[in-house]
């Protein structure tokens, strides 16, 4: 009986090996609303879950020069010595493209602007893929601000 059960599940985690779509997640992101006032969803895979990665042109170190050169502290904010982290999740498309930016976790709403207005210029990314496939991959990244 444990012999059974043993193949049983060793089978089990050999098919799911060959089966990376499968197993890779997805999260519906709301893309605006149908004529019947319906919301519209769209699937997007999670970024732990694609067997390559979406990356920006150059890397995790160009994103964080990206960032740093591209990031305009508000006066407002830094005058008051307002400091934080914002964290944003945006999607990487089938083409590099970059949509669907949003704020999970904000600081102060002039911070929350400027994150969101960073990663709005980016440049487009490799996207990421599933067996050689582009497909839709949510990332989050964060925009430090510090005196």
């Amino acid at each position: 009986m444990s012999r059974f059960i043993i193949c049983a599940l060793l089978l089990l985690i050999s098919g799911a090996c060959y089966a990376p779509e499968a197993m890779a997640q997805t999260c519906r992101i709301r893309c605006g609303a149908a004529s019947d006032g319906r919301f519209k969803y769209r699937e997007v895979y999670e970024y732990d879950y694609v067997s390559e990665k979406p990356s920006f042109p150059g890397g995790d170190s160009k994103l964080i020069c990206f960032i740093n050169q591209t990031r305009v502290y508000p006066e407002a904010a830094y005058k008051k010595g307002i400091t934080g982290r914002v964290t944003c999740s945006f999607v990487v498309n089938e083409d590099g493209s970059i949509s669907h930016i949003q704020i999970l976790k904000g600081v102060e709403p002039s911070l929350n602007k400027e994150a969101l207005r960073i990663f709005g210029k980016m440049p487009a990314w490799s996207p990421g893929k599933i067996e050689n496939t582009p497909v839709p991959v949510r990332v989050i990244r964060s925009v430090s601000f510090r005196k």
